[in-house]
């Protein structure tokens, strides 16, 4: 699995900017202000960062710009970055400076002179999501493995031990992250649905709990939605259970619960065929419940929170679910399946009312790259947030912009109901192309009981895009992850 970037705090050692090798990056507001590091650098440069201020092109300079000298004279290092950052820019500012000053590493050490910057722990998480590469099937030699280095970085800072201290729940959070990108990332011959639930048995070496349901548990629980999805595959289905215990022992838990269809060719409904190679990313809600589940437990959250992921792989054959079926969910409720490839619903359905049967959770949070309408919709910037709990989403939605991942509200609504009726059913699966998002959720919130606090969060369009991000190179981004570990380190851990 990919870990963060090593990262280290150190004292300011104005001395290390001449010897250091690989890149040294300093700090300089956009007014021109230079710290000691910066005023260091410049009079081993021979006054060449007085000049770069005094060029036309340093008035054109944006907070988190970078702009890199090549091999500088007087120093040891083969370039040295200037870092362009406000004195008091916020956390937003800062993490998206330090993951500018991540992309331009290419495998080389960094040393980062901080100075005094108040949010030294900030420029670290940017440097630790920018940083991150899947090349897992790359071949050593290939071209595009031209990060031959083993990349370190080095913070130096006036208080290295509080800065060191605050990064390291934002360090937890950070390699949650990366776990979700290698889920969203991997391909589906290597990432099956028993490889997923082995990854997932792993984390138990972290403190968290975890239970596998095999086909012949989840046919007795009645899961009968989720296996109809999984029947036309040699993959068996199987719903994992994350249990992490922070909190006291008497507190219900959050229950977060991820939609893990590990290929979803659309079934009999068999999708077109281009683009479904990405289809792969179709199980990125599990990817971030997994994700989130190992942040808490790498940080050992004070809270009491409990993962469930339905893994399937939707595969046409002779066995598979055909459209006008009609199937039992766990619930009791039935289903005409208009569309299979309509799916994620179905397996979140079974999953939603299992987990609220069993731990009577204080709400629960699903995921889901469950509707290309959303896409339409919101298109890469958001989620589509859908919830019967105005307190529990304004809380998500806070936390959520404080991470700077992008998250919208959607609406729901009983009249969207009647695009569900089936005429042989209690419900179908689609409801039509019109607000396709919408009655997606709806039909999920069947699911939910009237008392439980409850958001749907449609990923489609975030959860992995074809082009880089502030925080991520092009493929899986991780979103989510940070959302909610900072929801529950603010509403839901026990104080001390």
């Amino acid at each position: 699995m990919s870990r963060t970037i090593p990262i280290r705090f150190q004292p300011t050692d104005l001395d290390a900017i001449a010897t250091a090798e690989g890149r040294v990056a300093v700090i300089v507001t956009p007014d021109g202000k230079l710290d000691p590091g910066a005023r260091r650098a410049n009079r081993l440069t021979k006054g060449a960062l007085a000049r770069l201020v005094d060029s036309k092109r340093f008035s054109k300079v944006k907070s988190g710009d970078v702009i890199s000298l090549a091999w500088p004279a007087g120093l040891a290092a083969e370039a040295l970055d200037v870092l362009i950052l406000p004195r008091r820019a916020d956390a937003t500012e800062t993490r998206k400076a330090g993951a500018a000053l991540a992309k331009g590493l290419g495998g080389k050490p960094l040393l980062l002179m901080a100075g005094n910057q108040g949010r030294a722990a900030d420029l670290a998480l940017g440097l630790a999501l920018r940083s991150y590469k899947f090349d897992a099937h790359k071949s050593a030699e290939d071209d595009d493995k031209d990060d031959k280095g083993t990349a370190e970085i080095t913070i130096a800072h006036s208080k290295p031990d509080a800065a060191a201290e605050a990064f390291a729940p934002l360090q937890a959070a950070a390699e949650g992250v990366m776990m979700t990108r290698d889920l969203v990332n991997e391909p589906a011959n290597v990432l099956t649905t028993t490889e997923f639930a082995d990854r997932l048995k792993a984390m138990e070496d972290l403190g968290l709990k975890v239970e596998v349901l095999d086909e012949d548990a989840l046919e007795k629980l009645g899961m009968r939605t989720l296996l109809s999805v999984g029947q036309g595959s040699d993959s068996p289905s199987k719903v994992v259970v994350m249990q992490w215990s922070g909190g006291e022992k008497d507190e219900a838990p959050l229950a977060l619960v991820g939609k893990g269809v590990v290929f979803d060719t659309g079934g009999i409904s068999l999708k077109p065929a281009g683009g479904m190679e990405d289809m792969t990313m179709d199980m990125g809600g599990a990817g971030v419940v997994a994700g989130t589940m190992r942040a808490l437990a790498l940080r050992k959250a004070k809270a009491n929170v409990v993962g469930l992921v339905g893994l399937v792989e939707n595969m046409p054959s002779g066995n598979a679910t055909r459209p006008g079926d009609v199937v039992k969910s766990m619930k009791g409720d039935t289903v005409e399946i208009i569309n299979t490839d309509a799916e994620g619903r179905l397996v979140l359905a079974d999953v939603l009312w299992y987990a609220q049967d069993r731990f009577n959770p204080a709400g629960v949070i699903d995921l889901a790259t469950l509707t290309g309408a959303i896409i339409i919709g919101l298109g890469h910037e958001n989620a589509g947030v859908f919830s019967n709990n105005d307190t529990l989403c304004d809380a998500f939605l806070k936390s959520a912009a404080a991470e700077d991942e992008g998250a919208w509200r959607m609406p729901l609504g009983k009249a969207y109901d009647e695009q569900l009726k089936s005429r042989i059913a209690d419900m179908k699966n689609v409801g039509g192309r019109p607000a396709g998002s919408i009655t997606a959720a709806q039909f999920l919130q069947r699911f939910i009981k009237d008392e439980t606090p409850w958001i749907h969060l449609d990923i489609a369009g975030v959860a992995l895009v074809k082009s880089e991000g502030a925080y991520a190179p092009k493929g899986s981004t991780g979103w989510g992850v940070r959302a909610l570990d900072r929801l529950v380190k603010d509403k839901f851990e026990t104080g001390d």
